[in-house]
């Protein structure tokens, strides 16, 4: 198997070592989640960084940038003729259609999928759903706009467009592009993909790969369809797929920023300075800019992060790509030697906060009641060791407990075991794994924050406010689909 990536120093592609420890730098300033990145120029990749405990081997979940993948597969399979993309997609689900199909779906192109430009209102499917392709075509609502007209960002047309693929070759959309290029060019073989209620792999969202691995496929849009000498994708298509094709600004909320507001391709974004982007919920990013023919692959969890992804993109141009040079730079060997290191010592950020206040003696040991809450808790404790903490908590489900650091993760899992697993709705009957950490925002203000770091990814804080002999708990999360049981308040009281 052949690795289209090589590697090199910043300077033989015209950056200063100090400006990839610029960015880090600026990332860990604003304390942002970021699990992992690779920077490079053509196939040469100049920097890449791994926040413990995440590796170069380790399989993130890429959520949306999922659609792009398919994307890459519609066009194969319209380069190879076995579609175009003005067929009506319902041609291709004879069974779906049942003489109750609307005829505004009836009438829904290939092309109009692509480009988030379906008839539907929202998403057709809910998790309650259990067969997501047929909501595509019978929604509980009426379409309300013809096709091709508006943009409405539509997982469901994405994961339509990949049971197709599924359907035409006998293959899911990530092992034919793996058979027709991915493979060829170093992609992970373990790259997998979690599947939909009906068991169809779920292109809209799914993707579990490697960030090396999404640097190599970004290698099939960045350069017209070309890597290594040989053609994968017609220019054409990828033109296309890679050019405004509708626009998204009232989408945005008539905002513009990096990401927002520039246009839509084939379930590609467009960005700023003449860019294109693959977009995943979390941070999940490949982030193209042909005029410097530089390519940023990440992934991350911000989650809940007002800046979203737009506050990497805009780190990414301040501290690299508006500073790249066209030609080789002199070596800084103190600079690079430096970088090195910063990069082999990167750790996930942790909140802001002191690790130790007088309260938690008071704490120690505590056992407190809780007021009937949503969350079905009772009875909370916290003990201390040290660093280490333990939080033990009754639910309706039993006991639980809750291992977290003072001011630094511990990586464990998190006490609940029917949260989904490969196949959407089908619980994993396993922990998650997490990472776990605390710190006092304020001498009586304990925040305890919890990242989920498995197939699913998600975060959660817990707010615990001690007042005499009283606490109060607010419980926020951010994740899709799980933890929805942990969000809530309380109020309690020492037990007596």
């Amino acid at each position: 198997m052949y690795d289209i990536l090589q590697y090199c120093r910043p300077e033989d592609v015209g950056v200063h070592p100090t400006w990839v420890e610029d960015y880090v730098n600026e990332v860990n300033r604003r304390r942002k989640v970021q699990h992992s990145f690779v920077m490079a120029r053509g196939t040469r990749v100049f920097a890449e960084g791994y926040w413990k405990p995440f590796h170069r081997d380790w399989l993130h979940r890429m959520y949306s940038v999922s659609k792009s993948f398919v994307s890459a597969a519609i066009g194969m399979l319209a380069d190879e003729g076995r579609i175009t993309l003005e067929d009506r997609i319902i041609t291709y689900f004879p069974e779906q259609d049942d003489g109750n199909v609307h005829p505004l779906i009836q009438e829904m192109t290939i092309r109009d999928m692509l480009m988030m430009a379906t008839c539907h209102k929202t998403n057709s499917y809910g998790v309650g759903d259990a067969n997501w392709l047929r909501t595509f075509f019978h929604p509980h609502w009426e379409p309300d706009h013809p096709a091709g007209t508006e943009f409405r960002y539509d997982t469901a047309a994405s994961y339509t467009l990949d049971v197709l693929v599924e359907r035409l070759t006998g293959k899911t959309f990530l092992e034919y592009l793996k058979d027709k290029a991915l493979r060829e060019l170093g992609f992970s073989e373990e790259a997998w993909c979690v599947e939909a209620p009906e068991g169809y792999a779920w292109g809209g969202s799914g993707v579990e790969c490697t960030t090396r691995d999404l640097a190599r496929f970004a290698q099939l849009f960045a350069h017209g369809g070309v890597v290594g000498g040989k053609r994968y994708l017609s220019e054409d298509y990828v033109t296309a797929a890679t050019s405004k094709q509708i626009d998204n600004l009232r989408d945005s909320g008539g905002k513009v920023d990096s990401c927002s507001g520039h246009g839509y391709g084939y379930q590609i974004w467009r960005i700023r300075d003449n860019g294109f982007a693959f977009l995943g919920m979390g941070g999940q990013l490949g982030v193209i800019i042909p005029e410097k023919d530089f390519i940023f692959a990440c992934n991350s969890d911000t989650q809940g992060d007002a800046d979203g992804y737009h506050g990497f993109v805009d780190i990414l141009f301040d501290t690299v790509i508006n500073r790249i040079k066209e030609e080789q730079i002199p070596y800084d060997d103190a600079a690079y030697v430096r970088l090195q290191t910063v990069l082999g010592a990167l750790e996930i950020n942790v909140p802001a906060g002191a690790v130790s206040m007088p309260r938690q003696e008071e704490i120690d040991g505590v056992t407190y009641t809780l007021s009937e809450n949503r969350m079905g808790m009772t009875d909370l404790t916290f003990e201390f060791h040290g660093a280490q903490g333990l939080l033990t908590y009754q639910t309706t489900r039993g006991e639980r407990r809750f291992p977290f650091c003072m001011g630094r993760y511990a990586d464990t899992t998190f006490p609940e075991t029917h949260y989904f697993g490969k196949r959407i709705r089908q619980p994993k009957g396993e922990e998650y794994r997490c990472l776990n950490c605390a710190v006092w925002e304020d001498e009586n203000t304990l925040l305890v924050r919890s990242y989920i770091i498995d197939d699913y990814f998600g975060n959660m804080a817990a707010r615990f406010v001690f007042d005499g002999d009283t606490v109060s708990l607010t419980i926020t999360k951010t994740a899709e689909w799980f933890l929805d049981e942990y969000v809530g308040t309380a109020d309690g009281a020492k037990k007596v």
